[in-house]
């Protein structure tokens, strides 16, 4: 199992229009090989920094077929607009991917 992770700070008074963007994408994940499943997480209010912390991940089979997807024109059309977005502090985060520690 892998999992791809993005962390978003999102601009206080902004979170409700930001999980509609994601309620509301015209999402193609189902159709590539080794995926498994899409969770949006929403998480604490930062007080000090005004914002408030979301993270998406997406689970695959494999680093591959994550890697594969990244690759794909798929991913180009869900990405042609990541960074543009003024919901966000600082735009569209890097990935940050993780491998299931087997027996763990």
């Amino acid at each position: 199992m892998y999992v791809a992770m993005n962390r978003f700070k999102v601009i206080k008074g902004m979170e409700e229009e930001f999980e509609n963007v994601w309620k509301n994408r015209n999402s193609t994940l189902n159709e590539m090989n080794g995926f498994e499943q899409f969770h949006l997480l929403r998480g604490a209010f930062n007080e000090a920094e005004n914002y408030t912390l979301f993270a998406s991940h997406t689970v695959w089979q494999s680093e591959a077929d994550f890697v594969a997807w990244t690759k794909s024109q798929n991913f180009r059309d869900s990405h042609k607009n990541a960074g543009t977005s003024k919901l966000t502090v600082f735009g569209h985060p890097q990935f940050e991917g993780f491998a299931s520690v087997e027996g763990a």
